[in-house]
């Protein structure tokens, strides 16, 4: 799901490689899977954005075209609050007689969901689809779980580095092209303008952290076969861990006042005017243009270890997945096509900024919108994702990562030790998942 507005992404995860839907589903998730009728009304769930009227057009004519090329066929679409979608989907994965055919879902929500048993697998189908050879590989993989696919990707989204261009501008210097070079300008900023932070970072921040970790050859946790085993405390890892919690203190960002903070309050803290740079995604873009830095800032990606590397970042987004217990499968299939399809994702991006998920079709928004084009780069480059467990979902809800990154910049713990701590509650989450 969009990581800006209801992370999101915190809204991530997969599921245990081989597990099949079947696993641990509700007995009555069953209830109309098997049938597959021509013609009716085929239910959709979509989520309720903040400004939803430009995102209702677009759905309204992918609707449109999907009723004219199948006759009988009907839809209706509902818009629900992302904050209760946990609780309303669920539900509907264990009262098939209410659910709807298709849902819109947070890719950080596809391991849970599909370990529930709620998700059709649609592997054939995809695997069929023409247009679905041009998806961006990270976002395929948000679909897919044991090597199945649960649904098609409707958009992506990633973050890259925005930074002040009159403040680089009047210091004379450039956008780093290193990690090194991103840490010492964040200091060299902090130390010749003290009102800014160099660089924004917070430690609830967990998917700005990431990039770190990833850049620096680390993982968050290794699949064994069957299960998971946390890494966030191998060498690798922690090397990254120590670059990023070394952006914490007076010479950038004061432990005090940044250690609590998560993504938008770091995007907030750029917007304002109160700091430098900050990891925000494609998705920040309307906030930052609405606050006091618009027209005085640009955006680069996130650099990497090596010099003019790019640093992988977390590809988040949203699907469209079909129900397991619809009795209208290959109607679903179709609708599904044709929410996600090239044309519906490129009005989308014109009505809402969603990042398509096709490779040409995010080519061509990125010419005719070239604030795209950072964001573009670092999907090129190879975003990536969470551990493939419904235990993520755990993890990211029992704030482990960010504990972590707090104890370390607090001083209550060195990075051994935090990590050691992390990766012990990684794996009883891994144990619980099953």
């Amino acid at each position: 799901m969009k990581l800006s507005a209801r992370i999101a992404a915190p809204a991530a995860a997969l599921v245990l490689a081989g597990l099949t839907a079947t696993a641990c589903a509700p007995q009555t998730s069953d209830a109309g899977a098997g049938a597959d009728e021509k013609n009716g009304t085929l239910r959709v769930w979509l989520f309720q954005e903040v400004g939803n009227k430009p995102k209702e057009k677009v759905v309204d004519a992918a609707v449109a075209d999907f009723e004219k090329s199948h006759k009988g066929a009907k839809v209706e679409v509902e818009y629900i609050p992302v904050d209760t979608r946990a609780q309303r989907i669920k539900a509907a994965f264990n009262d098939p007689k209410s659910a709807p055919d298709l849902i819109e879902y947070g890719n950080t929500d596809t391991a849970g969901y599909v370990k529930d048993g709620g998700l059709a697998d649609v592997s054939k189908e995809f695997a069929a689809w023409d247009e679905a050879k041009d998806t961006d590989p990270a976002a395929k993989q948000s679909v897919t779980v044991g090597g199945q696919v649960y649904g098609a990707p409707l958009f992506v989204g990633v973050r890259a580095l925005y930074y002040r261009t009159d403040v680089f501008d009047d210091l004379g210097i450039e956008p780093p092209k290193s990690q090194a070079e991103l840490i010492a300008t964040a200091k060299k900023v902090h130390k010749e303008k003290p009102a800014l932070y160099g660089l924004a970072v917070g430690g609830a921040y967990t998917y700005g952290a990431m990039p770190f970790i990833w850049a620096h050859g680390g993982e968050l946790a290794t699949e064994t076969g069957v299960t998971y085993q946390a890494a966030i405390n191998s060498e690798k890892a922690r090397t990254g861990i120590e670059a990023y919690t070394s952006l914490f203190g007076d010479d950038n960002c004061p432990a005090a006042k940044c250690a609590a903070m998560g993504g938008n309050a770091t995007v907030t803290a750029f917007a304002s005017g109160k700091a430098a740079m900050a990891i925000g995604g494609d998705f920040s873009h309307a906030a930052v243009e609405a606050g006091a830095v618009k027209g005085k800032y640009a955006v680069v990606p996130l650099p990497g270890v090596e010099k003019g590397s790019i640093a992988p970042a977390f590809a988040g987004g949203n699907n469209i997945g079909v129900l397991r217990s619809t009795s209208h499968r290959t109607l679903a299939v179709d609708l599904m096509k044709s929410l996600t399809g090239k044309r519906t994702q490129a009005a989308m991006f014109d009505a809402m900024g969603f990042l398509p998920t096709y490779t040409d079709v995010r080519a061509t928004v990125a010419e005719k919108e070239p604030f795209v084009a950072p964001f573009v780069d670092t999907l090129g480059a190879g975003a990536t994702f969470v551990p493939a467990s419904p235990a993520w979902g755990q993890i990211d809800a029992s704030l482990v990562l960010p504990t972590m990154f707090q104890e370390i910049v607090s001083g209550r713990k060195d990075v051994a030790t935090a990590s050691d701590d992390a990766a012990k509650k990684m794996d009883a989450a891994f144990a619980d998942a099953g």
